[in-house]
């Protein structure tokens, strides 16, 4: 499928709190994108998130963080793609990923939830799995009874570097996913992955 993204979503928890832990990783993508494309996220009470629209390489690239918590997401993410009249191939949700290691990034489309959540609520909301995913490594804890404590904590400075670095390295392939060009930027991803 090569349909070019509208819509960049990245999940976290809203509130001071949690802007520092694992689990707001994904919003960390999207306040950089905003930052490196010197667009404004605001509060925009009918999106249920913080959002922006922007322009990049002449593509309009809309931007959300849902404040909602984590498990409602798909509200958020569903009241924007109404109103903007987005598809489910049009949207990218950056989220945090456990299966990876920290500074791992991988491009990902459809599939399951794998218990996160913020996709869980989104394939609910959306009715459909079919959205492009940008799974940023957090590591694991080891034993799934401490999983929900560790992706609520703060990452070690290393563990921070490692995903700050990857969520550099992501931000370089935004403007090929605005194009369409998802199976040009998967490849570009994954080989620096391998480089590294």
């Amino acid at each position: 499928m090569s349909t070019a993204i509208r819509l960049i979503v990245g999940l976290g928890n809203p509130g001071p709190q949690y802007e520092n832990t694992r689990h707001n990783a994904g919003a960390w993508f999207v306040e950089q994108l905003a930052q490196q494309s010197h667009s404004t996220l605001r509060a925009e009470t009918k999106f249920l998130g913080h959002y922006a629209k922007t322009n990049i390489d002449n593509h309009e690239c809309h931007m959300l963080i849902p404040t909602t918590f984590m498990n409602r997401s798909g509200a958020s993410v569903a009241a924007v793609t109404k109103f903007y009249k987005i598809s489910v191939h049009e949207i990218l949700v950056v989220h945090d990923e456990l299966d990876l290691a920290p500074g791992a990034v991988k491009l990902k489309q459809g599939g399951g939830h794998a218990g996160h959540n913020g996709l869980r609520d989104i394939i609910a909301a959306m009715g459909s799995n079919d959205f492009l995913r940008l799974r940023l490594g957090i590591g694991h804890p080891g034993s799934p009874d401490k999983v929900s404590d560790y992706v609520l904590s703060k990452p070690g400075k290393n563990e921070q570097q490692q995903i700050m670095q990857a969520i550099d390295s992501s931000l370089r392939i935004v403007p090929d996913l605005l194009e369409g060009k998802i199976s040009h930027a998967m490849k570009t991803l994954h080989t620096k992955e391998e480089i590294k």
